[in-house]
């Protein structure tokens, strides 16, 4: 019983973000964005299931996105290793910082390497830092307030 809620929940928030990613796809890539469907990487907060389903949202997603095998590989890389220190983080303040730092290192340091030789190439630290504002106002702007919501029915939700 306890593995199939865990597979169920990991599964519908993989299905979430997916969707999220998809309704909202002008934000969700290039040096500026803004994907909204990251404010789910603050549900390892409330159960260790987020983990490999942010992780699997975001390898479906990459899947379907335009920069091919090397965001599949680092963009869920960078997710995986986010999800795991958000759900380690021992302050409800924090659990939204690693996938700010660590999507502004990898996804910035990936779309650098990506755009290198374009007409779009631009410098790696603003690069990060573009990564780092768009997961601010998605992890901390509509992220931390998601979690407040669901930490009041997180009996009803993540039992």
């Amino acid at each position: 019983m306890k593995r199939t809620k865990f597979l169920t929940q990991a599964a519908m928030i993989a299905a979430i973000y997916v969707v999220m990613v998809e309704v909202f796809k002008p934000f969700a890539y290039g040096m500026v964005q803004v994907r909204i469907a990251e404010a789910l990487t603050v549900l390892p907060f409330f159960t260790a299931a987020a983990i490999p389903g942010l992780t699997i949202g975001v390898i479906v997603s990459n899947i379907i996105g335009p920069y091919g095998m090397i965001d599949i590989v680092f963009g869920s890389l960078a997710t995986f290793m986010a999800a795991y220190l958000s759900y380690r983080m021992p302050k409800k303040a924090l659990v939204p910082l690693p996938p700010v730092l660590v999507n502004a290192v990898i996804i910035g340091a990936m779309l650098y390497f990506i755009f290198l030789g374009t007409p779009d190439e631009m410098p790696l630290l603003p690069i990060m830092g573009w990564v780092g504002l768009g997961q601010i106002v998605a992890c901390y702007g509509l992220g931390y307030p998601l979690m407040n919501i669901l930490e009041k029915y997180k009996d009803k939700i993540f039992r």
